[in-house]
């Protein structure tokens, strides 16, 4: 497989950029291609600006949309963004990495996605009637490829579990997983999550770097997380409603997911 691993850290010699260089010597041992993507060192733009669509006359209203639409269709995106979109388009599976700043991506890696994901690229793509939606949530560009996150979090597990202060790291994570890499199309593995990355000492390390070894080795056959296809019937179109009778006694982020040994809805 052709790996891009996106890493989003400011100090090389972090806990997070250890954990890298053993994911990509896995990745390589076992004969997968790896390109890394290193937003800080690449001294990557994050914010979207009118500088991201040259084309845009000076006195034109900028809408995101709109513009990013425009210049992905006419081929004017810049060049930082056109090299990442042939980056994601070239590989098989795609890794965010990054440490968990207030509670979700740091700015720079929500950026690189702002920039790169464009309208017709990532989104915006497919029919939308009443029997379709768009190509989005389980299909798209990205169909058929893998992703998965790997993240270094402060707090402690048990802050992040089912009862933790925090909120559960699945809940945590869902906007990323659910929104952001599902939603292109990407089957989206479970992420590989370290805690309490101010704590560790060498046995802690070890015990990390041989999980995330295992983890690399089964990139090709973990079993993706069981998120609802849009289109698959489960929701109501063009509400985007789950069905009734769907996810029966399951709340919030968990209703996208399907629960084990749940029959299909054929809608007519």
């Amino acid at each position: 497989m052709k790996v891009l691993l996106v890493f989003a850290h400011p100090e090389p010699q972090s806990l997070t950029a250890s954990l890298r260089d053993v994911a990509i010597a896995q990745l390589e041992a076992d004969g997968h291609e790896v390109v890394l993507s290193d937003l800080y060192a690449m001294g990557w733009k994050s914010k979207i600006d009118r500088a991201d669509f040259p084309t845009l006359a000076p006195d034109e209203r900028l809408v995101p949309v709109a513009a990013s639409r425009h210049a992905y269709a006419e081929g004017t995106l810049t060049a930082d963004v056109k090299a990442e979109i042939d980056k994601l388009i070239s590989a098989d599976a795609l890794i965010l990495q990054f440490p968990l700043w207030w509670f979700t991506m740091p700015a720079i890696l929500k950026g690189w996605v702002d920039r790169v994901f464009a309208y017709g690229f990532a989104y915006g793509v497919g029919e939308h009637s009443d029997r379709r939606w768009g190509d989005r949530y389980g299909e798209g560009r990205m169909a058929g490829k893998r992703a998965m996150l790997i993240v270094t979090a402060g707090g402690w597990q048990q802050h992040y579990g089912p009862r933790g202060v925090n909120g559960p790291i699945d809940d945590l994570l869902f906007p990323i997983n659910h929104g952001i890499l599902y939603y292109p199309g990407y089957d989206v593995l479970p992420p590989f999550v370290t805690y309490s990355a101010d704590r560790f000492d060498e046995a802690r390390f070890a015990a990390a770097a041989e999980g995330l070894r295992e983890r690399m080795r089964t990139l090709e056959t973990t079993t993706p997380i069981a998120y609802r296809r849009q289109n698959g019937g489960d929701y109501r179109i063009p509400s985007m409603e789950l069905r009734e009778g769907l996810g029966a006694g399951v709340s919030g982020f968990g209703l996208h997911v399907r629960e084990e040994g749940e029959k299909d809805i054929h809608v007519r």
